[in-house]
């Protein structure tokens, strides 16, 4: 499947706004307006200005609804979800190439809100997602105390963990030790 750079950064950003929700043990990782800052600079988010409480609510509601669409039941429920949160984000598409990137499509209007900004374009990947039919690929990690949101871009849509090296080796090793046990006779 061949993402263009600019919807493969989107894509990475609402994967992880959704992974700062406090679910699984997991605390809030957008705990205050410092941390949304974080996750700002850290997305190298353009075009946001000074940010506050506000700011940071619209941002969770945002994740809220990016939750839903990663949970949404079929394409057509998902589609719903997607074109609420674009629309209202007051979608307007245009060209830039700011930054030292090339030309790339920003959907967010000048002067947004950074929610806005997330919700425009971030919903804008999810939307090139489900048109290249390729729903399945947002997905939850398969590890029973996980849960964190990823999308599977392997090849044969095969991905089952969030992290192969942490979720997914953990839960082969347990496999693994359990067999042992068994074949010890300790069952």
């Amino acid at each position: 499947m061949l993402i263009p750079h600019d919807t493969r950064t989107a894509l990475d950003t609402v994967v992880d706004l959704m992974n700062t929700a406090p679910e699984g043990g997991r605390g809030e990782g957008l705990d205050d307006v410092t941390a949304l800052y974080a996750f700002v600079e850290g997305h190298r988010i353009s075009d946001v200005g000074d940010l506050g409480e506000r700011d940071l609510q619209a941002v969770r509601d945002v994740r809220r609804r990016f939750t839903e669409v990663f949970a949404a039941q079929d394409a057509r429920t998902a589609a719903g979800l997607i074109n609420q949160l674009v629309a209202a984000a007051g979608t307007t598409p245009q060209l830039t190439d700011h930054d030292g990137y090339d030309w790339h499509v920003h959907y967010f209007a000048p002067g947004a809100s950074v929610a806005d900004h997330l919700a425009a374009d971030c919903g804008m990947a999810l939307a090139f997602i489900l048109v290249a039919g390729e729903r399945e690929r947002l997905r939850r990690c398969e590890a029973p105390d996980c849960g964190r949101a990823f999308v599977d871009l392997s090849r044969n849509r095969s991905r089952r963990y969030c992290d192969s090296r942490t979720c997914g080796n953990r839960l082969h090793v347990a496999a693994y030790r359990a067999r042992r046990k068994e074949a010890a006779g300790g069952g």
